[in-house]
């Protein structure tokens, strides 16, 4: 009977209390039908002064630049890049027409300080095969008047640079496939024809220092060339596109791992060789992309140990994306290894990176030096002003064993 009053006692409480707490209840019941009302009439009135967006003045002028640059219609373009490295600042225009939907006629232009000059023309067109394939065809001009040559090997003396002065003439075509996922392929055979000739600037000739035979392989000869090139490689960076002119450069994140295979058929089969090519790209992002850290190296190496290969296209070392506190071409033999790391911060998505480096490698004549020992090193820190698709402006100042040295570029580091 004692339960039996308990449960009878326990059953009128919580009727009591249910009671007393109604009102509450129908109290906030009724705000949330108010708040509900007052969302409902903030959106029916803001629907109706919805208007097309329109973006600022300097949004709309990058968009107006970032579309040139991407190839986003026929006309003028800008045009950012080096004539050949050593040439000094750049400028550069071109002019395209849109044939059909993805086919591109270009005509483009470079001059730089030192009076290197660039004239190519051809025909590009990306994006076949559901965006897996793409191909390039082009001709070109290219007049080099003071290139740098130090001798061969890493013990020569930066006071024993000599100039020399080449035109090439160049034709071909190439082309890039992604069979699925990752994976790239690539090729391209092009006819060069090299003329090389007395060097201009404040430094000899290279005939008037090098006059003793395998100083500089090659000296006074103007071979010809079918170039055959033919690479395969894993390429997960989120920039990269079935293209000619990539925003690689731009990534953030993904890597390249390639391996290229060149052959120079000499047409009077003098001074013909193969060399081959291993590239390695890594992108590190932290906090979302704020920070990345970018490595790269790079080994090139000459296959016959018998090959005559002419001295202005030995691997060599020092330049704006090399050896970076060096000059260009400071450091020429038949094999090399490159070695390089960034630090970079993401000051602005659209248009700036600050970044500290570290660069080191060597160049040897014997293969089995590819070490770490004797490696030269540099270290330094830039700025990078860029868009989606181009790397416009690259400064950096980088110090190493031969001093410091100011870097100047118009395309990306690696």
């Amino acid at each position: 009977m004692a339960d039996f009053y308990r449960i009878a006692v326990g059953r009128h409480a919580t009727l009591l209390v249910c009671l007393l707490l109604a009102p509450a209840w129908a109290q906030d019941a009724a705000a949330q039908e108010t708040r509900a009302e007052l969302i409902a009439a903030a959106q029916a009135e803001k629907a109706t002064r919805l208007a097309p967006y329109t973006p600022g003045r300097a949004e709309a002028a990058f968009t107006r630049w970032s579309t040139k640059l991407l190839g986003g219609g026929s006309g003028f373009y800008p045009y950012f890049d080096s004539v050949y490295s050593g040439g000094g600042f750049t400028l550069g225009a071109g002019y395209r027409h849109f044939l059909g939907d993805r086919t591109t006629w270009f005509t483009q232009g470079l001059y730089s300080i030192s009076s290197y000059k660039l004239i190519e023309t051809g025909l590009s067109s990306p994006g076949h095969l559901n965006g897996r394939a793409g191909y390039q065809i082009l001709a070109g001009w290219r007049d080099a008047t003071q290139v740098g040559f130090y001798g061969l090997g890493m013990d020569t003396d930066p006071d024993d640079r000599a100039n020399f002065r080449f035109n090439e003439t160049y034709a071909g075509a190439e082309a890039v496939f992604r069979p699925g996922g990752v994976a790239v392929l690539r090729g391209a055979f092009f006819y060069d024809d090299y003329d090389t000739k007395q060097g201009e600037g404040s430094y000899p000739s290279i005939e008037e220092i090098y006059v003793e035979p395998g100083e500089a392989p090659g000296l006074g000869a103007d071979p010809t060339f079918l170039h055959t090139t033919a690479a395969a490689g894993i390429d997960w960076r989120p920039n990269s596109m079935i293209s000619f002119r990539p925003s690689a450069g731009y990534a953030r994140r993904g890597g390249l791992y390639e391996v290229e295979y060149h052959n120079w058929s000499d047409r009077d089969d003098v001074y013909s060789f193969d060399m081959l090519e291993v590239d390695l790209v890594q992108h590190l992002p932290v906090l979302r992309e704020t920070w990345v850290l970018s490595l790269h190296g790079r080994v090139q190496t000459v296959l016959g140990d018998d090959d005559l290969v002419p001295y202005f296209l030995m691997p060599s070392l020092g330049s704006g994306s090399t050896l970076r506190a060096y000059p260009s071409w400071r450091f020429r033999d038949r094999h090399s290894m490159l070695l390089q790391g960034e630090w970079r911060w993401i000051a602005s998505r659209l248009a700036l990176d600050l970044a500290i480096f570290y660069d080191t490698g060597k160049v040897t004549s014997e293969r089995d030096d590819l070490d770490f020992d004797g490696l030269e090193s540099n270290w330094g820190f830039g700025v990078r002003f860029h868009g989606p698709a181009a790397t416009p402006l690259r400064v950096e100042l980088a110090k190493g064993g031969e001093g410091w040295n100011l870097v100047f570029s118009g395309s990306a580091a690696f």
